[in-house]
């Protein structure tokens, strides 16, 4: 009996998502501490069920009382919450009985470029930040010590949690096509009521993946992100001893809820360096499990010349490409094919072909090349050419027959364990080795030996690529042939140090995606992903926070719809068109950044204090009062660098406010433009 109760209320509980983690285990230690609150939908849920009613409730005249003790000892004594299943995934960080997951008491901070990285505080700690002058260090040194007042049954970090990821509204909404820019009525939709537009969108790349969580889940097909390397010389600079496990927070956070935008069939490419990669494999392993990954592509993106021969050890020419997908049981894998020079070993050639193999005559190709450039052998060509130059026109001679006869053209192999007919058909054929044995299959090609080989004709080596025949081969994990020294013509803009080639891009989404499926890529920087994305006829989504002027994505995006002639253009015939919706997340204190890091000089940067203190939301851990005014006005803070005080006033922001939540955008404080907030509500399918 007791075992059939521990089933019926494991099975009850499940049904509150809020009790339950990821890999669908109760969470017993939020049970009980929802249970020490007397939380009325827990509450409610068991007194609507008969058996645990008349478990752990006691009527009194008509009332149920909850016998939460009995309740959280039924748990212990049943081992809710204690199986060797829950804790098999489960290891990390931990606070008493709990994992930092289920800690309702974990604040957010984004130490750099908007990281969430999960730390410990209690909110009864009740810590203040504030700045002291170190005159040994001549610098300012941030400090902490607990407030004065102590909050008790109060839980901030879940509302804060909330509140950062929820949907944001959008603003400077503009639609872009050869018509040229103008403000969209809507956006499009599809029967299903699905958003059939191209977007770009400005903002934190974090909390832009949360806003199109609402509407874009289970929806993309393909995602390529091009991250920071992680280098110490590229974006991401958190200068400090905890480096690599910000830059592997920072990913995670991304990954995790781009995991949850993904199809169902869909795939993921990351393509980082050597620094970071066995970091992120790892990670990727976590994230999207180890049985959905693919393979790890390399690329070759240099060459061995310049400064870098001067570099220690071998000269580093690769990246990764590190490929996963959302459930490998249902991704529809493609076999890719990619242009390839002629094979030498397809040496012969057949004059009389449709004869069936009736007295065939079988030639060398060489001397059917050498015959038509009007020689009788090769030492002939090179007394006329000397010996490189003969041999390049004999190749050249010899490729350009094979092209033209490749249904004539072959070469022989002996089969890897052949069995059934065909090792019959091999015994026959050596035993009568100067006869050519033809077998035909039905829907398929024939069996043609001679000597207990198979001839394989040159015509299934030729595949159509960008548009023309050519010679090809199956695709591989290493990727020597795309050309990265032109890489500054494409799309007619520049990013230095980040642009990836656009053939890169066509192959990815040619070989692992369909025409019109969502392609993603939340790390845009120039917009090679939606360029190529947009010329090959696929709906895509990209997000930049960063802008790069003339060289930004919508520069590129506009170049695209006029008829960009570049990069990938003339492989996919591109002739211009279609459009696409750029728009910007609606800035709170991300606002109030910007115009501290606009500031000139410390007199400015003084004088905006009481802007930011009226119309922004300063962070409640810092003592705001004394920095106005005392700190701010000390002579050695005025001599400090303007990078550094800029720096100590972004401290003041509270960083969960940074860009404005839909559910609040009609608030006058936020001035949002009555076309701003219908267009996001039009997004949202928000109904007034």
């Amino acid at each position: 009996m007791a075992n059939l109760l521990k089933t019926h209320i494991e099975n009850l509980l499940k049904t509150d998502k809020r009790l339950i983690d990821e890999n669908n285990e109760i969470k017993g230690s939020l049970i009980r501490e929802l249970a020490n609150k007397l939380d009325e939908k827990l509450i409610e849920l068991l007194l609507n069920d008969e058996k645990a009613r008349n478990s752990f409730f006691l009527k009194i005249n008509e009332v149920y009382v909850f016998k939460h003790n009995d309740f959280k000892f039924f748990l212990d004594e049943n081992k809710i919450d204690n199986s060797y299943t829950q804790y098999e995934n489960r290891i990390g960080l931990a606070l008493g009985s709990k994992m930092l997951n289920e800690n309702q008491d974990v604040v957010l901070n984004f130490p750099y470029k908007d990281c969430v990285l999960e730390g410990g505080q209690s909110t009864e700690e009740g810590m203040d930040t504030y700045f002291e002058y170190n005159e040994e260090k001549a610098e300012y040194e941030e400090k902490q010590a607990k407030r004065k007042e102590i909050f008790f049954n109060e839980v901030l970090a879940r509302d804060e949690i909330d509140r950062l990821f929820e949907p944001k509204a959008f603003t400077n909404i503009k639609k872009y096509s050869q018509k040229g820019e103008e403000t969209p009525t809507g956006f499009t939709r599809d029967e299903n009521g699905d958003i059939k537009d191209n977007l770009i969108i400005k903002g934190n790349n974090l909390l832009a993946l949360y806003s199109l969580k609402e509407r874009f889940s289970g929806q993309v097909k393909l995602i390529y992100i091009d991250p920071p390397y992680n280098t110490g010389g590229d974006s991401f600079n958190y200068n400090d001893s905890f480096n690599k496990s910000s830059w592997l927070t920072f990913m995670k956070n991304r990954l995790n809820v781009a995991k949850i935008l993904l199809h169902k069939n869909g795939c993921i490419f990351i393509q980082i360096d050597y620094i970071e990669f066995a970091n992120l494999k790892l990670l990727c392993d976590e994230v999207f499990g180890l049985e959905n990954f693919i393979q790890i592509i390399s690329i070759k993106t240099a060459t061995p010349a310049g400064f870098k021969v001067v570099n220690p050890g071998p000269v580093n020419v690769t990246e990764f490409i590190l490929m996963y997908t959302k459930e490998k049981k249902s991704f529809n894998f493609k076999k890719g094919y990619v242009e390839a020079p002629y094979q030498k070993d397809y040496k012969y050639y057949v004059t009389n072909i449709n004869d069936v193999c009736k007295d065939w005559v079988i030639s060398d190709v060489k001397t059917k090349a050498l015959e038509l450039l009007g020689f009788a052998s090769e030492i002939d060509l090179r007394k006329q050419y000397g010996k490189d130059i003969a041999d390049t026109i004999l190749d050249k001679q010899i490729e350009q027959f094979v092209m033209q006869n490749p249904n004539k053209v072959f070469a022989t192999y002996g089969p890897h364990k052949p069995s059934g007919v065909l090792k019959e058909l091999i015994v026959k054929s050596k035993e009568s080795p100067n006869s050519i044995i033809y077998h035909n299959r039905e829907g398929n090609s024939p069996f043609i030996l001679k000597g207990g080989r198979l001839f394989a004709f040159y015509d299934k080596k030729l595949k159509k690529i960008d548009g023309k025949l050519v010679s090809s081969q199956l695709l591989t994990d290493f990727w020597s042939d795309l050309s990265w020294d032109t890489l500054s013509f494409e799309g007619n803009v520049t990013l230095k140090n980040g642009k990836k080639p656009e053939r890169l891009l066509k192959r990815i989404i040619e070989f692992y995606s369909d025409e019109n499926d969502i392609i993603l890529d939340y790390h845009l920087g120039s917009g090679t992903t939606a360029a190529v994305a947009h010329k090959m006829k696929n709906q895509y989504i990209g997000i930049e926070q960063l802008d790069y002027g003339d060289n930004d994505s919508i520069v590129r995006l506009k170049n695209v719809v006029n008829n960009d002639s570049t990069g990938i253009s003339k492989a996919v015939n591109w002739k211009g068109g279609g459009s696409f919706i750029y728009f910007e997340l609606a800035k709170n204190n991300e606002q109030a950044k910007d115009l501290i890091l606009g500031c000139n000089n410390y007199q400015e940067l003084l004088s905006l204090f009481d802007v930011l203190y009226e119309e922004f939301f300063l962070h409640y851990n810092v003592k705001i009062k004394e920095f106005k005014e005392k700190i701010s006005k000390e002579v050695t803070f005025i001599n400090l660098p303007l990078l550094r005080q800029k720096e100590m006033f972004c401290k003041m922001l509270d960083l969960n406010q940074m860009y404005v939540n839909v559910s609040e955008m009609e608030d006058t404080r936020y001035k949002l433009s009555a076309s701003d907030i219908s267009l996001s509500k039009d997004f949202y399918q928000i109904k007034d």
